[in-house]
């Protein structure tokens, strides 16, 4: 498998119609199912283990769950007309001190798909021209609208879900 690019040194271009935006809910709101399947049926020894002094792979869903609440705050921003977008730890602190391995996955996917959902049917409440309105990233430096906060939502998941597969596939054989 090639080497992915870490999280933090990825770029983003946002040049899509805003129209996009129901295309890309989609994405966000299917991420607790894609999760719940691609972790479907593993020991519970392969979901807590840990590659040196990376995350398990229940420790990257339960991550997931963590940084909905800033999602969430980041709507609030927008909505606010905020000239910049409340930044992430990006200690990840709340993650490193949640215990997500002392928990069962089963509940972490239930957290995972409630959390999630309530996030999802905020966002479907919003107008159309609520998905234009622009504040800038604080980490990127660059100017996104609401949708694009919801692709960069999307591709957060993607990016943890393949670290998921990695470890699957590391730790299954």
């Amino acid at each position: 498998m090639p080497a992915k690019l870490p999280w933090f040194e990825r770029k983003f271009n946002f040049a899509y119609p805003v129209e996009h935006y129901p295309d890309i809910i989609e994405r966000v709101r299917g991420t607790p199912a894609r999760v719940a399947e691609r972790v479907a049926g593993l020991p519970r020894e392969v979901l807590i283990r840990k590659e040196g002094n990376t995350w398990s792979i229940q420790e990257n869903v339960g991550h997931l769950i963590d940084l909905d609440e800033l999602h969430a705050a980041r709507i609030d921003d927008f909505l606010a007309g905020e000239r910049v977008l409340r930044a992430a730890d990006t200690t990840n602190r709340r993650t490193h001190e949640a215990g997500h391995n002392q928990r069962q996955m089963v509940d972490i996917l239930a957290e995972f798909r409630r959390v999630r959902f309530g996030f999802v049917d905020r966002i479907e409440k919003l107008s159309h021209t609520d998905f234009s309105r622009v504040s800038e990233h604080p980490r990127l430096k660059q100017a996104m609208r609401l949708v694009d906060s919801l692709y960069f939502v999307a591709e957060h998941d993607d990016y943890h879900l393949a670290r998921i597969t990695e470890l699957i596939r590391l730790f299954s054989h």
